[in-house]
Parts: C-alpha cells; structure tokens; sequence
C-alpha cells in the first residue's frame, strides 16, 4: 500500500454566477477525469450503457458525465470484474467523469415491487409496510443494512454501509453516494423520523470506510463521497437530515464532498424541499438531485440551488416511442405521423433530427426495429442535456427568469402539438 493517499481536488467545486435572491448557481466539478460544468444533466447508463447508445454517441450529445448503478453492477458483471478492468470507466469506453450511486434505491424499490418508479405524491393511506399490489417483499431492512433477494434470480444478498462502500470503490467512479434507506411519501412521519437516524448512521460508517478504502487502493484517483439527504415532505426532517450529515467527520478531519437530495419527493413541492434542504447544506459543495429530468422539475431544483442531475426517463420514455420536443412530449408511433417527412424537432441539433424523419422512426417502432430506441433515445439525451445547458446559460447571461416562461409555456402550452416542424 502507498504512503501517499489519494486526496479531492482542491476545490472540488468552483461557485460560478448566482440567481439573485435565490439559492440558484452555476459552478464547476473538478474530477480527475475533468469538469463538470453545472447545473449538468448526468445522464443514466445504469448497466455501463446508456441503454441503445454508444459512449461515443453521448459524448457528440454534449453528456459531460455518466452514472452507472451499484447495485446492478454488483450483481452482474461483478464489481470485481469492473475494476480488473480499470474502473467503470475504461470498462465501458467513456474517458469522462463517472458518478455510481449507492444502491439503495434499487435494493428497496425493487425490493418492494416498485421496479423503477416511485410516485411523487402523497395522496393516499399511510403504511409502514409499503409494497407494491401483488408483489412478495424482497427487502428487509435491519440497523446494520438490507437483506435482499436479487430481481434476477432470488439469490440472497446483503447491503451495508461498508459493503456499498467496498462495491463503488471497485467500480471506481470520480463521484460516489452513501448508502441510504429509500423511504416514500406512503410510510408513516414515524418511520421516517427512524429512517433519517438510521441514513445518519449509515453515513457515519460509510465516510469511515470510505477513508480507509481510500487509503488501501493508492493506486486509483480519489473517489469522492457525497452524502444522500432524505426526510420525505417534512421540513424538520429535512433539514435535520442536511445539517447531521454536514456536521459527519472521518478521521481525517473530512466530511462529505458533496451532496446528493434523495427519496421519494412530492412534485408539487418540489421547489420547497429542495430550498429546505439547500438552506442547511454548505454553498462550497456540490448538490445532486437523484431522479429528477422533466423540464418543469428542472428549473425549480435549480433555481432553488440544486447542481447536477440524473435519471432514465429520457432514455427509457423513448425506449416506449415518446418523444420530448419543445411544443411538449409526443407518442411517434401514433397514426398521426405515418406520412409526416419532416425530422423530430427542426429546430435540434442532433443526429437524429439532422437525418432521419418522423415517419421513418414511425415505421421502425411498427416494425420492431430496434434502431427506433437508439434514435429517439439520441434525440431525447440531447433535449435534455442541451436544455440544462442552456439554462445554465440563461443564469450566466442573467435571463434565467425570461427563459424559464418561455420555455415552460411553450412545453406545457395548451395548444395542440402540430405535427409540422
């Protein structure tokens, strides 16, 4: 083992122009294998894939980074084979910054026979013992972690805190998560109240094997840690959750880099929760909204001083033939635009609106094709990511507020969408 241990870039994150008034900001995320420009839409290759397109194709899209899933990693290839293979990185062909979360998500939303969605509102009875309608609970959680059956065959496994820590450090993404409890809007003001203190402990353990994972793989970049912030629709909750994960110190005298806000988040409060949390985190680090892509979603998290992002829903919402364009999102595969020759969005930059028309992507997904998802996947990665940027621009060119409504009116506009360019 190296005497010299791997430490963050200083500064890890660069404030840059701030929103007046509000928590809003753009920055900089300095990682060993470049920056991050933000507010950044991180875009979701769960499996070391963006499901349908190249590494290559994404970096054309304008992705500044990827985030691939622990949990699925782990369990197949293997986080082993992924670090014989020099880190998520060189594995899967991307020589930009990598973010890899926890695995908490997955462990308890599969776990509860949610799949990949939980809902962002509140309405409706609430229960500790959440699980999905027709669903056999394949996650327990105890203090010391979760035991879990894998989705894929119903092998038996066990998340803790050290064990996520030892999974992501093989995976060896520049940004990590600490392993969390995933609650929902649906579990009782009790049970979150003993979730925020068990994701606290979780953290502590997390940032002490984080250090001494650090220092005994010398030979790779640091990783840096972000803590995850939960507390459901409770302001005390999530406020208590930033400020006891701010206040966490390793040995070293280190506490997190950076922060991620997660759990399930009510929609029409989203905003809210957001500057909750924001208020209580420090401004010097990063802070990351897990989940979260649609247009109206964006803007609110970020003018209320969120900075990067992830989620699937661009990639796996055209995987099923819809279609995000400025006048709002479109099914292609509607009878509508069997004869219709113009490109997706005559007014995008990307390969597929420069090449390919809609009735051309129409006919692919009436024909099981699979090129349908790699294009509309293409086009929906580039609406997204150019639109963070450009509200990243809107904040550095002080025009974030007129941007804002003429985007958002054009998206969620009442008139029909036309099917000419």
């Amino acid at each position: 083992m190296s005497d010299v241990v791997p430490t963050p870039p200083d500064p890890f994150f660069t404030v840059g122009t701030r929103l007046p008034d509000r928590l809003g900001r753009t920055g900089i995320v300095h990682t060993p294998h470049g920056d991050i420009r933000t507010p950044a839409f991180i875009a979701v290759g769960t499996k070391a894939t963006v499901k349908a397109v190249l590494p290559e194709a994404m970096k054309e899209l304008g992705a500044q980074a990827v985030l691939a899933n622990a949990y699925h990693l782990y369990l197949q290839p293997g986080p082993d084979i992924v670090d014989e293979a020099g880190g998520l990185g060189k594995f899967m062909n991307w020589d930009g910054p990598t973010f890899t979360d926890s695995g908490g998500f997955q462990v308890m939303s599969l776990g509860v026979g949610f799949k990949k969605v939980l809902a962002m509102d509140a309405v409706g009875v609430q229960s500790d013992d959440v699980i999905a309608d027709g669903k056999q609970r394949l996650a327990h959680v105890d203090a010391d972690g979760v035991t879990f059956k894998s989705h894929l065959d119903g092998s038996p496994h066990r998340f803790t805190p050290e064990v996520s820590m030892q999974i992501q450090h093989q995976l060896g993404a520049d940004i990590m998560f600490a392993f969390d409890e995933l609650t929902t809007l649906l579990n009782t003001r009790a049970y979150q109240e003993q979730s925020v203190d068990r994701t606290h402990a979780w953290a502590v353990r997390c940032i002490a094997e984080h250090e001494k994972l650090t220092a005994e793989r010398a030979h790779r970049p640091y990783q840096a840690l972000f803590g995850v912030v939960q507390g459901a629709q409770y302001e005390d909750l999530r406020r208590q959750a930033a400020k006891g994960l701010e206040s966490i110190r390793g040995v070293s005298g280190r506490g997190f880099d950076g922060y991620g806000i997660g759990g399930a988040l009510e929609k029409q409060n989203l905003g809210t929760i957001v500057r909750w949390v924001n208020e209580e985190l420090p401004e010097h680090k990063p802070r990351h909204m897990l989940g979260i892509s649609e247009p109206d979603d964006l803007f609110v998290a970020i003018e209320n001083g969120a900075d990067t992002f992830d989620c699937v829903n661009p990639s796996r919402v055209a995987r099923n033939a819809a279609i995000y364009h400025p006048d709002g999102r479109f099914n292609i595969n509607t009878s509508r635009f069997r004869r219709d020759f113009d490109p997706i969005d005559g007014e995008c930059d990307c390969y597929t609106c420069a090449n390919y028309s809609r009735a051309y992507i129409h006919h692919l997904f009436k024909a099981k094709e699979m090129l349908a998802s790699t294009l509309c996947t293409i086009h929906n990665e580039r609406f997204t990511i150019r639109l963070v940027d450009r509200i990243r621009e809107s904040i550095e060119g002080g025009y974030f507020d007129e941007y804002k409504l003429e985007t958002l009116g054009r998206f969620y506009g009442s008139k029909p969408f036309s099917t000419g360019a």
